[in-house]
């Protein structure tokens, strides 16, 4: 059997990824900055699948140490892990660093060790932004050079780092292809919502927005970028590609709150918040700022022909992917309808 080395263990996607490496009859091993996680990571994989090809490591971005041994017996490396925080940094280092230093830690680790193929989770944050394109494909990139804010910088200089590593002569022969969500929905493996799409999807269901900003954005389901993750490992024809894995469509956020409000969670607002409001509490509030950023964006679809070409893929419909995350966190939580 063939070993797939995940980073990130504990995260949103790297749990779907793990599930679907096992169902699909690899040998995984997983890694964790914290390894008070392990039995959180293992009970959330147990929810899909069993857990008795699962083996747990300890690995940090910023740290050398263990990289090499995690991945000597590995045939494959998916590396998701990538550091995230809902605010915006004071020091936009505290994110680009580590996104960086840990993307590069873990290639040069898999080239030592002979791995064939990585395929990195990138994000459409790493295509979309800093320009005005009505419509982005794999060939785009985000401007850096623009104010797109530390997350999305993170995730474009990581990614631009780890291609210049696979065309540099220290890479042996290991291949590379690149995933690139948009905003992710669908149902959650753990009982952690600290992630950007839970702490999102909470806000709108519980009313914490009193009215939605008109950002768009486009939107996938966890459960196709596990399964695309997976299948990209041996598909030969993405090997060298970078493949934008969202929907082709840009949805206004009020569409998702819509859903929301449809299947009972009442406090989800259908209103439009002012961009003139906005504009004028951006200048005492952080986050009012980024939210701005993110308005000023404006709408964009994706051309996505390339991914389904090479995977045969139809994206699960936006409806049963929020529906599905706002049943998931209302258990966790114990939302109310």
């Amino acid at each position: 059997m063939e070993k797939v080395l995940i980073t990130g263990a504990s995260g949103y996607i790297a749990l779907h990824c793990i599930a679907e490496c096992l169902k699909s009859g690899y040998l995984v091993k997983a890694s964790l900055r914290n390894m008070d996680r392990e039995d959180e990571v293992r009970q959330a994989i147990k929810k899909g699948t069993d857990d008795n090809n699962l083996e747990i490591c300890k690995l940090d971005l910023l740290d050398d140490e263990g990289w090499e041994d995690a991945a000597w017996d590995c045939d494959y490396l998916l590396h998701t892990a990538s550091p995230f925080i809902t605010y915006e940094p004071k020091d936009e280092n505290e994110l680009i660093k580590p996104a960086k230093e840990g993307t590069l830690r873990a290639l040069r680790a898999a080239n030592k060790a002979g791995i064939k193929k990585v395929v990195l989770t990138s994000s459409v944050a790493a295509v979309a932004y800093g320009h005005e394109k009505n419509i982005v494909t794999e060939n785009d990139w985000t401007d850096t050079t623009q104010d797109v804010g530390a997350y999305t910088k993170s995730k474009t200089l990581a990614e631009k780092a780890a291609w210049d590593f696979i065309k540099s002569k220290e890479n042996n022969s290991m291949v590379m292809t690149t995933i690139h969500p948009g905003f992710v929905f669908g149902p959650l493996l753990s009982n952690d919502t600290k992630g950007a799409s839970a702490d999102l999807m909470i806000r709108i269901m519980t009313g914490k927005f009193p009215a939605i900003p008109a950002i768009y954005f486009t939107v996938v389901d966890v459960r196709d970028i596990a399964m695309l993750h997976v299948k990209a490992l041996t598909n030969k024809e993405s090997d060298g590609r970078r493949l934008l894995t969202t929907s082709s469509k840009g949805y206004h956020m009020k569409e998702i709150s819509k859903i929301l409000n449809n299947d009972g969670f009442k406090k989800a607002p259908t209103k439009e918040l002012p961009t003139l409001m906005l504009k004028l509490l951006a200048p005492f509030s952080s986050e009012m700022k980024n939210v701005l950023k993110n308005v000023k964006r404006g709408k964009y679809d994706a051309d996505i022909s390339l991914t389904t070409k090479l995977f045969d893929w139809k994206p699960i419909p936006l409806e049963k992917t929020v529906s599905e995350m706002g049943a998931s966190l209302a258990q966790i939580l114990d939302i109310k309808k």
